[in-house]
């Protein structure tokens, strides 16, 4: 489905149920204004968003890349799923032949969201692995998995292992921040592969920022 006219929305797609409550709800579990939520296969989300204004092209990129939507769903003539028809992608199929069926979370059909107005060169560029906190400083904000999420669970792992070895914590920390904030373990089944797994991807993380603290100085 599409609006009639997208010049006033947004559509923030491929979200996990983490960020959907983190970016589109208020503390108290309401929602913010002008969202319609789908539950396009389970536990992946689209949100659209109602704009009060029209938004360029260019600000919507920005923003969706602010919003951690999938890099590559271009805002360009986009379609969202309807709810009440099944997501036939084949990954999606389960043994018995079955499709999921997108599902309606949330609409409000009245509000519409105040989104800030910026120049349409404004830039929101990825953090670079390299990029290290200033000399002398060590910022340890407080961060999340779902911050670095990379469209898989390997590659969200090593770029939150990376934001995390720039900002000065041990491996133990780490790894218990991975193991607390990562769901599903699927293709590391049983402790001594998940061991095996967070030992090899914690050392990379910090060899490559040791490498390019050496090479800034």
């Amino acid at each position: 489905m599409q609006p009639a006219d997208e010049s006033g929305y947004l559509l923030a797609d491929d979200l996990s149920w983490e960020r959907i409550c983190r970016q589109h709800r208020h503390a108290n579990g309401m929602w913010k204004p002008g969202r319609m939520v789908v539950e396009t296969s389970p536990q992946n989300y689209q949100v659209w968003i109602r704009s009060q204004r029209e938004l360029s092209l260019p600000e919507k990129r920005y923003w969706l890349k602010r919003l951690g939507s999938d890099p590559g769903a271009d805002p360009n003539n986009r379609w969202g799923r309807c709810p009440g028809f099944r997501n036939r992608k084949d990954k999606h199929r389960s043994p018995s032949g079955q499709y999921p069926m997108a599902r309606l979370i949330w609409i409000d059909w009245t509000r519409q969201a105040q989104i800030p107005h910026i120049t349409p060169e404004a830039q929101f560029p990825d953090e670079p692995l390299s990029h290290l906190p200033p000399r002398g400083f060590v910022c340890r904000s407080n961060i999340r998995r779902s911050d670095y999420e990379r469209g898989g669970e390997s590659e969200t792992d090593f770029s939150y292992a990376m934001a995390l070895a720039r900002r000065a914590y041990g491996e133990d920390e780490i790894r218990a921040r991975i193991l607390s904030e990562r769901t599903n373990w699927d293709n590391h089944r049983g402790n001594r592969r998940i061991d095996l797994y967070l030992d090899r991807t914690i050392r990379r993380a910090k060899a490559i920022i040791e490498q390019a603290r050496h090479q800034s100085k």
